[in-house]
């Protein structure tokens, strides 16, 4: 082959693939946003049984003829906490029969016609829409009608590239490797995938080559083997810096392909002589194609129907997968169910778990005593888990008041759930103050400094005295704390509101600094009283220690 023929060549082949992936994304988004929120709107509420969320993902992904647009979507609604694992891995096992609609496309239009004067009347209507309707629907239709018409230009040339190419290059030898061409081949399927980030045009290269005799059927099959494992790189790129919820969707999408690629390998013979055999009623012009596409949609289907009854174990071993330390955080430690249908281990049990929650809550009031900037991620992280062990904390305790309990549990009862209000003011106070001290001017007044650093401190002292666990903990010596914090607020108050009239203080920084003191003081206040209750005038251990429950349920 000559310089200029090699070169000529590549310009098509490269113009091709550009043409076919523009007009795949033109369709896309012209498909996306033609549809409205209907997409947003499948997902979020079609998606409650297995059998609806995988024909949600069959139907949106043959409606915006990407894939890799579902899987995205579908990531996002679970990173959001919008969909569940259950669901989000149904609409993944059905986008995946789905972009099966490709190569059914490609068959059912064929080679044989003249794809140009097919396509390119399309193109010219679509433009025509897109530009006298921009921002009306029928711009998003005339963006999905040219995008459609670009699609089959693209294929066009990649059909006559293909064309000459099979001229000039012999993949006999490899085709002729048995097993380990096999193996070849689904990997440079995988790899087209990756690099162009859409199995779309990856089939669309192995259906034009396969009908320009450049490769053979048993070699176009394991391409298309290839290109679905190839597609799960774009729900991998999509994980990153998402949640763990988000991560094991992205797994579930690549076991999912992994078993069915296995599955389609294994049985490779056996399904490409069952697909040639339907596919021959498509006639001589379009019999490779249309072969390819009822191969792509069977091992699919077949990939559905093996994971139908082991959907269940995968979503259970990858919900124990990806865990963060929030996440482990947030998991009941002593509320065992085993422990909590014995009512007076159960009562014990609570109150190991309310000591966690609270060293949470603390935790959230140390960060904001010493917070000068907005409220971090670590305190919201810390937020959600006291709300989460909070959940439960009340679920444990409604279950055990539904049972015949002693008289000395029964009153317990009541007690602990105001241990849990408690605890749970002190992460919303500390939230407060937090945001308070956040405010710019906050630090304003030199005068005042000294005074608000001081009474930050005892605030300080006190959240220390309200750790039950620690090591001579008394009672007593917590409400000296809180008698001191409690006399020193107002003057504080006094002092703040006399700079303010005196314009020694800006009166937002006033305003900042009065609601910043008042959030302490309860946050304080809270946890003093939480603490005091919890014990029930023994020390319970520290949360997490194997004496805990004897005397945590004092």
């Amino acid at each position: 082959m000559t310089t200029e023929a090699l070169t000529h060549l590549i310009s098509h082949l490269l113009g091709g693939l550009g043409l076919f992936l523009l007009g795949l994304g033109l369709m896309t988004d012209g498909l996306k946003r033609a549809a409205g929120g209907a997409l947003h709107r499948i997902l979020s509420r079609w998606t409650r049984t297995r059998w609806r969320a995988l024909l949600a993902g069959l139907l949106i992904t043959t409606l915006v003829q990407s894939s890799s647009a579902v899987t995205v979507a579908t990531i996002g609604f679970v990173n959001a906490g919008l969909l569940g694992l259950g669901g989000a891995v149904w609409v993944i096992f059905g986008s995946n029969v789905g972009t099966s609609f490709t190569a059914w496309l490609v068959a059912l239009v064929g080679f044989d016609i003249d794809l140009e004067a097919f396509a390119l009347p399309m193109v010219g209507a679509g433009v025509m829409l897109r530009l006298t309707g921009e921002s009306h629907r029928r711009g998003a239709w005339g963006g999905a009608l040219a995008g459609f018409g670009l699609f089959f230009v693209g294929l066009d040339l990649l059909q006559g590239a293909f064309g000459s190419l099979g001229d000039a290059v012999d993949l006999s030898a490899l085709a002729d490797a048995g097993l380990l061409g096999t193996v070849a081949f689904v990997a440079v399927g995988a790899v087209l995938t990756i690099l162009m980030q859409s199995s779309s045009a990856a089939l669309a290269v192995t259906l034009t080559a396969a009908n320009a005799g450049l490769i053979d059927l048993s070699a176009a099959a394991a391409l298309v083997i290839g290109a679905n494992i190839g597609t799960t790189s774009t729900a991998a790129l999509a994980t990153l810096g998402a949640t763990p919820a988000a991560r094991r969707v992205a797994a579930a999408h690549l076991a999912f392909n992994v078993l069915t690629a296995a599955t389609a390998l294994a049985l490779f013979p056996l399904l490409l002589a069952a697909v040639e055999a339907l596919g021959r009623t498509a006639g001589d012009g379009g019999e490779i194609a249309m072969t390819l596409a009822i191969f792509h949609s069977t091992f699919n289907v077949l990939g559905v129907l093996l994971m139908w009854p082991l959907s269940g174990r995968l979503v259970a071993w990858l919900e124990r997968r990806f865990r963060t330390a929030d996440e482990d955080e947030r998991r009941p430690r002593h509320l065992d169910p085993n422990v909590l249908a014995v009512p007076h281990l159960a009562v014990s049990a609570i109150a190991l778990e309310l000591g966690r929650l609270g060293a949470i809550a603390l935790r959230m009031g140390r960060a904001a005593l010493s917070h000068e900037g907005a409220p971090g991620p670590r305190m919201a992280r810390d937020g959600e888990t006291v709300d989460a062990l909070g959940g439960l904390v009340a679920d444990a305790v409604a279950s055990l008041s539904r049972g015949p309990v002693a008289r000395e549990v029964a009153d317990r009862l009541p007690v602990l759930l105001l241990v849990r209000d408690r605890y749970l003011r002190v992460a919303e106070h500390a939230q407060e103050a937090a945001r308070w001290g956040a405010t710019p001017g906050a630090a304003e007044g030199a005068g005042q400094h000294a005074a608000l650093a001081q009474y930050l401190a005892e605030a300080g002292h006190l959240l220390d005295g309200a750790e039950t666990w620690r090591s001579g903990w008394s009672p007593s010596a917590l409400q000296g704390r809180v008698t001191a914090l409690e006399e020193g607020f107002e003057p504080l108050r006094i002092q703040l509101l006399k700079a303010g009239a005196a314009g020694q203080l800006g009166v937002r920084a006033m305003d900042a600094q009065l609601r910043r003191m008042t959030a302490v003081r309860r946050m304080a206040s809270d946890a003093a009283e939480a603490a005091t209750l919890l014990a029930g005038g023994a020390a319970p251990s520290e949360p997490g220690t194997a004496d805990a429950p004897r005397r945590a349920a004092a």
